[in-house]
């Protein structure tokens, strides 16, 4: 059965400083890149044959680090926007304190908790899984029916709209799901793509 693996950023910069990051392109703190290469160690000796991250440096290092404390070489590698964190618009390196200060609290919480509810100027979480889960079926499925171990390393929001569309997760169920930061999330898949087992490594 193939695997595929998913493994959400370590910590950034401005996860420290509780920011809405969105596609702002903003590294990895000391501590995400702590996480990154523990979620190597915990992938050292699985075959992976292919590599999947969004655009943004945070994801790439995490993948970065994360294989090269795995001790896996280079991998045929595929970066695409559609993996890319949920876009926050005008929250975008605003601190959450800030933003609930100018927007309200309730308002604040609307915008991040909501499945369809859109912050101004940005992405709403459907608005995530409807370039997510394209990208999944057309690209990243195909591997797997091919027999082909992946890791995508990507983001909260991304990952949870996979996460969804992989366990059938209702819109409700979605929002009260939370992914940790460079925790790999194993999927032992079938041949014809459907779930077989998961589990956190």
């Amino acid at each position: 059965m193939p695997d595929l693996i998913l493994l959400r950023h370590g910590q950034s910069q401005w996860n420290l400083e509780n920011r809405f990051t969105g596609w702002i392109d903003v590294p990895l703190s000391p501590k995400g890149e702590e996480e990154a290469r523990n979620a190597g160690q915990k992938l050292q000796g699985r075959r992976i044959d292919k590599l999947y991250t969004s655009t943004l440096k945070r994801a790439i290092d995490t993948a970065v680090l994360a294989l090269a404390a795995a001790r896996i070489p280079d991998l045929p590698t595929e970066r695409d926007a559609a993996l890319n964190e949920r876009m926050y618009g005008d929250l975008q390196g605003l601190n959450k304190a800030e933003a609930a200060k100018q927007f309200g609290d309730a308002q604040v919480h609307t915008w991040r908790r909501s499945y369809d509810v859109r912050p101004p100027g940005g992405e709403s979480l459907a608005d995530t899984a409807a370039r997510v889960i394209p990208y999944y079926e057309t690209h990243i499925l195909p591997d797997l029916k091919s027999g082909k171990n992946l890791l995508v390393a990507a983001h909260g929001n991304s990952l949870r709209a996979l996460v969804m569309h992989l366990d059938n997760l209702s819109k409700e169920a979605v929002l009260k799901l939370e992914i940790p930061t460079g925790v790999p999330l194993l999927y032992e898949m079938t041949t014809n793509g459907t779930v077989a087992t998961k589990r956190y490594l």
